[in-house]
């Protein structure tokens, strides 16, 4: 993705992974082969390899910076996590080298955001260090939505799911234990340029990340959308949400609110370029890369 500017606020994004990933069929339960064949026409060609029949998903975080402050959103799944396929993949240390070529060191950021406190937007959260992980930002607060986290907590207590018990463990309480978390409500704000919209269902207190600046906006979308054939059929939910029928009220509902307007949209999975402005088109939206 090219470096975005909104007002006096810059934003990059560092990839972690991007290519074909998992088959819509696999990721959808309401997935319906004609109507996503017949929407292939209006989705931009980034999302979708036709030849292996796969959707293109990207890991990446985005470093924004302010006039007063360096702030990553989401940190992908990090390194030596141990975790399952698809998230065990080879070559995570381009994140870090994407990282250092922004000239972001890991002393220098502020802020960390995550959207949700999934295993793949909370990965380079920490980092092994003589065999426990700690903060890999040890200047940084990292902001977690108190609900959001208290969930996880709740669900860690009972043991119940290892793959969200590992994460919660290990990317995530560290984080308290050293003092670095602020666990916040709705109406956070930084500064005035940063806010939360509360986008429940995938995880859930899922949230978005507006950013303001001089009268323009730009919202990080986390994991309320996928893949841009949920702007297509709002009502797509994948099989990995927390509660399906609220995530697409919150998606149908966003998506609504930014349709036809020049908020740019940044959602973390989709492929470069990114970074889009929504369409509405009756009952369902497209999505425009912005590609100057």
């Amino acid at each position: 993705m090219k470096q975005i500017r909104i007002g006096d606020i810059t934003i990059d994004a560092v990839i972690e992974r991007e290519g074909p990933w998992r088959r819509p069929q696999d990721f959808f339960p309401a997935y319906d082969e004609a109507i996503f064949k017949g929407h292939l026409p209006l989705i931009e060609p980034e999302f979708f390899d036709v030849a292996l029949g796969m959707m293109v998903i990207t890991y990446q975080t985005f470093v924004v910076r302010t006039p007063h402050h360096t702030i990553l959103v989401d940190t992908c799944t990090g390194e030596d996590k141990g975790h399952p396929a698809p998230f065990d993949f080879p070559g995570k240390e381009r994140w870090r080298n994407e990282l250092f070529a922004l000239g972001v060191g890991f002393e220098q950021v502020d802020y960390v955001f995550c959207t949700h406190l999934h295993i793949d937007h909370t990965g380079w959260n920490t980092t092994l260090r003589d065999g426990r992980w700690v903060p890999t930002f040890p200047n940084a607060k990292y902001i977690f939505h108190k609900n959001e986290y208290a969930v996880w907590e709740a669900e860690y207590a009972k043991r119940k799911s290892p793959q969200h018990d590992n994460v919660f463990r290990d990317n995530c309480l560290p984080i308290v234990e050293a003092g670095q978390a602020l666990l916040v409500d709705d109406d956070y704000a930084l500064d005035d340029t940063i806010t939360l919209t509360p986008t429940p269902g995938h995880s859930p207190c899922h949230c978005c990340i507006n950013i303001f600046s001089r009268g323009q906006r730009a919202v990080i979308t986390g994991d309320m959308m996928h893949h841009v054939i949920q702007c297509r059929e709002p009502d797509w939910s994948p099989r990995v949400d927390w509660d399906a029928k609220q995530a697409a009220v919150s998606r149908r509902t966003f998506l609504s609110s930014v349709a036809d307007t020049d908020t740019l949209i940044l959602p973390i999975h989709f492929p470069t370029p990114t970074a889009g402005l929504v369409i509405g088109d009756g009952d369902r939206f497209n999505f425009r890369f912005k590609r100057d």
